[in-house]
């Protein structure tokens, strides 16, 4: 997102204050109201640690999937995956990390992307577990937001009155709305390159340890991937309603693979991204 904010300017005259990317470590926890209770953030105490943001899928009233003899529901694993995935980021030292929700919470899915924008994510992965009527269909997989949900929500977004929160750190709200439609559309853009990115490094990281859908990357709508500005993922751990993914879904093991996967594939993507900066500064 930070490469977006170079070219901003040369599309719209923006505020001084707007021109210079915003500093995400120094405004981890923003000072604005917030109707949200914003969760704790844990981990590396470098203000310039990547910010993840963890969120568990379903909760509360909502039990999500669930296996066939409706004993295991998709909320309880998609937290205890979420938190073994927080424990290993945390405890490598590297990270900023929280949870969406650390117990038996309903969050509406609006809200879950809301969290990772006030807390100025730097990536967000919904974890869930998938379902289907055959009881043979198994193996991971994970999404990305779609070009076509993209134009559509950019649309939505540029045609509010109120534009000030719309992009992290830039104020849209006197601008006309076909210039906010282009400036919401490169932000929304670059964020979807980047959350593809990180997808394709997860599957790399989690091929060698965990079983995969042969289409494991796919592309939806989904609400919770919307976030204009923080690339977000969703991760399908496997199918509760297999048999076999299911025993892998509630055991320790599994739990650990995926969160090793996430943690290798965390390090790498944002490893990546501060050598790509360190050469854009040097070629300026």
């Amino acid at each position: 997102m930070r490469g977006l904010l170079f070219v901003l300017p040369l599309l719209v005259a923006m505020p001084a204050a707007a021109k210079a990317p915003p500093n995400r470590a120094s405004a981890a926890i923003p000072t604005r109201p917030s109707l949200l209770g914003l969760p704790k953030v844990l981990g590396a105490r470098r203000a310039d640690a990547p910010l993840i943001v963890i969120d568990p899928g379903h909760g509360g009233h909502d039990p999500g999937s669930s296996s066939a003899d409706g004993e295991t529901h998709e909320k309880d694993i998609a937290l205890t995956i979420a938190k073994a995935v927080r424990d290993e980021l945390v405890a490598s030292g590297s990270f900023r990390v929280a949870l969406t929700r650390s117990d038996d919470r309903f969050l509406v899915l609006a809200e879950r992307r809301e969290i990772a924008r006030r807390l100025r994510a730097d990536l967000f992965v919904s974890i869930h577990c998938d379902s289907a009527p055959s009881p043979a269909a198994r193996g991971a997989s994970i999404y990305t937001l779609s070009d076509t949900s993209s134009d559509k929500v950019a649309a939505r977004l540029a045609a509010r009155e109120n534009k000030a929160d719309v992009i992290n750190g830039i104020d849209l709200s006197s601008e006309t709305s076909d210039v906010s439609s282009i400036l919401i559309d490169l932000a929304r853009r670059e964020t979807m390159n980047v959350s593809s990115t990180f997808a394709d490094r997860l599957q790399k990281e989690l091929a060698p340890l965990i079983g995969l859908k042969p289409t494991f990357h796919k592309f939806a709508g989904l609400m919770v991937l919307k976030a204009p500005d923080v690339p977000s993922v969703l991760l399908e751990t496997g199918y509760i309603s297999n048999e076999e993914d299911l025993a892998l879904l509630v055991s320790e093991d599994y739990r650990e693979k995926i969160a090793i996967a996430v943690r290798r594939a965390a390090t790498s993507h944002f490893a990546r991204q501060l050598a790509a900066r360190t050469r854009e500064r040097k070629e300026e």
